[in-house]
């Protein structure tokens, strides 16, 4: 099931990320995303129904906190692996005073040596 998230580089709007970070469920998904994994299996560990792993991780994609950049061949399917897409999130006031959000994404916590995870060795260069 593929999930839509932001288009790249855009800051992900503050309430998305507090909701986010204020649910229980996602929350939990999280802090189990320490490798890429599946649906099925985010919903085990997490102890989830696999029908709220997906609302949640759709909330989360949609927060830009979680995606979906690898994929897995089985058989004829093709299964998404998730992973956590930042490093840390801070909250601050802008010149204007309203509050403004930072998601740091550098240093590649979320993919680090699952980069390649998903590729096909036949297509992947030399």
């Amino acid at each position: 099931m593929a999930l839509e998230g932001l288009p790249s580089g855009e800051t992900p709007e503050l309430e998305r990320v507090l909701a986010a970070l204020d649910d229980d469920g996602c929350r939990e998904i999280i802090a189990v995303l320490e490798t890429p994994k599946t649906a099925t299996e985010i919903a085990a560990a997490a102890d989830l129904p696999l029908s709220t792993t997906y609302r949640k991780l759709d909330q989360l994609t949609k927060a830009g906190l979680v995606s979906e950049p690898l994929g897995v061949r089985q058989g004829r399917h093709q299964m998404s692996r998730y992973v956590i897409d930042f490093n840390r999130i801070t909250i601050g006031l802008n010149d204007e005073e309203t509050f403004r959000i930072d998601v740091d994404r550098s240093g590649g916590r979320s993919l680090g040596i699952w980069s390649n995870a998903g590729r096909d060795s036949s297509t992947t260069p030399p």
